[in-house]
């Protein structure tokens, strides 16, 4: 058996607990939704993942997808992001390698950095407290819209070079 297949079991004996402890029904649409998301990488908004479950000919209601995504992320297995505007963004828990979002505060464009880079001296720093997993949140501005601000800056600095080449003309 492969790392994904055990940990999509893993995931799957912890959901199942959850359920029984919480009396919760254990529905094929719920496990369905699980295995759904541990089989797909990254961000997904809700849309995205109902968009990709009917792509695969999986019927599931919305709001069966809401309370689903709830539960997954009331017994941890999966994360729920606000990087900015009215979109909440999703990822699974377990999986994924400790990340930073870089998050563009024009565009919105989230990247995700990996590895320890930020974070290795932090960690140091922390007693007594076993890190599970952490993200976290850098805001800024993309390399592309740096790049559109500049060329905006260059047309608005020859349109007024050239008003003002008009200007001194009719003046002499």
């Amino acid at each position: 058996m492969d790392a994904a297949q055990k940990l999509k079991q893993q995931v799957k004996k912890e959901f199942t607990e959850y359920l029984t402890l919480h009396k919760c029904r254990k529905t094929p649409e719920r496990f369905a939704i699980l295995d759904h998301i541990y089989s797909i990488r990254g961000h997904f908004d809700m849309e995205s993942l109902y968009n990709s479950m009917v792509d695969v000919n999986f019927r599931v209601s919305r709001a069966t997808l809401y309370n689903t995504i709830q539960l997954l992320l009331d017994c941890g297995l999966v994360m729920k992001h606000q990087f900015g505007g009215n979109i909440s963004k999703y990822e699974r828990a377990y999986g994924n390698e400790n990340h930073d979002h870089l998050i563009c505060t024009l565009c919105g464009e989230v990247r995700e950095m990996t590895g320890d880079q930020l974070t290795t001296v932090q960690l140091k720093n922390i007693r007594k407290f076993k890190v599970s997993y952490y993200s976290t949140y850098i805001y800024g501005t993309c390399s592309k819209c740096i790049h559109v601000k500049r060329m905006e800056m260059k047309k608005l600095e020859r349109g007024n070079q050239t008003k003002q080449n008009k200007s001194n003309g009719k003046q002499t």
